[in-house]
């Protein structure tokens, strides 16, 4: 498969080198230092399950020097960079091409779909504790390494189909599913449970788990987006959260969510699109949500960044 990487941090960076590992055709948009990194020394993943290093990756800062088109266009960038990014890479889609985005939330195909069309536009979560540890260098934290995509009408398309070979090549545990919807939503109750709960405690999922009363904030937390996503009609199954609590409790104690890494780096944050969401959709239905509502409030002063 032809693939492009429109954004290649923590986990653009990780399956992009994997898939390329396996034989793919994987370009790479990438900025700045780590993409002079990547030029200059290549793109390196470290790996408790498996060390790669691309000795001379095809990266570019500018899409449209890409040769078009593409089978798939994956975007992973930071949910505030959305917008200008897919714009950025309309050049590389053709009739038949696939955008898939791995970012965080559930708005982010709602920015996407009017801009590169419903045809194009396939639903994904991913599910790993990556970051960039240094320019060129992609560090991947515990083991946990899977995608979960599909189409939205549910159907098994040809791009699907090899996307899935594809990935499963790779060793990354890979899921085609018959409710993009529905999977996007499980993994925004979890994902932003362990969000609110590590950026305004300011630890890892270790401590938060080992006394009751943090545990049951972060149940707590899970539990309010459950309840919001089922009053926007989405059919999580029973009990959903306290499924992914003890599914947490598997987790390495190191495990947290990338809204604490930006955190404690001093970085933008995410907050609009992860507590603010649930806040957002939960006034929409009337679903009270004072947890993400605090977490929200605590963290807003953080929201742009250090810099800000």
């Amino acid at each position: 498969m032809k693939i492009a990487f429109m954004g290649s941090g923590g986990v653009g960076g990780l399956i992009g080198a994997r898939l390329a590992q396996v034989g793919c055709d994987v370009s790479f948009i990438a900025r700045g230092e780590h993409l002079a990194a990547m030029r200059e020394h290549g793109l390196t993943l470290e790996s408790p399950v498996g060390n790669v290093h691309l000795p001379k990756p095809r990266v570019t800062d500018d899409p449209g020097s890409l040769a078009g088109p593409f089978d798939l266009v994956i975007i992973a960038v930071k949910l505030r960079d959305t917008e200008a990014a897919v714009r950025a890479i309309l050049p590389l889609i053709g009739p038949d091409t696939g955008v898939l985005s791995l970012q965080n939330g559930v708005k982010k195909d709602d920015i996407l779909r009017p801009i590169v069309g419903a045809k194009a536009l396939m639903g994904g979560v991913a599910y790993m504790g990556t970051t960039i540890a240094r320019p060129g260098v992609i560090a991947h934290t515990g083991t946990m390494q899977r995608v979960v995509f599909g189409e939205y009408d549910g159907r098994r398309s040809k791009r699907a189909e090899s996307l899935l070979d594809a990935m499963r090549k790779t060793g990354i545990d890979t899921i085609l599913s018959d409710d993009i919807r529905r999977t996007i939503w499980e993994k925004f109750v979890f994902l932003t449970g362990m969000a609110a709960v590590t950026a305004t405690i300011r630890l890892p999922m270790g401590p938060i788990l080992g006394h009751p009363l943090t545990r049951q904030f972060y149940l707590d937390a899970m539990r309010e987006v459950e309840a919001v996503g089922r009053a926007h009609g989405v059919r999580l199954p029973d009990k959903f959260s306290e499924e992914r609590l003890a599914f947490t409790d598997t987790l390495p104690g190191t495990m947290t969510a990338s809204l604490h890494h930006d955190l404690e780096r001093g970085n933008p944050l995410e907050l609009e699109w992860l507590s603010g969401s649930v806040v957002e959709l939960g006034a929409a239905v009337g679903v009270p949500t004072p947890i993400h509502r605090a977490a929200r409030d605590i963290l807003i002063l953080h929201a742009q960044g250090r810099k800000a």
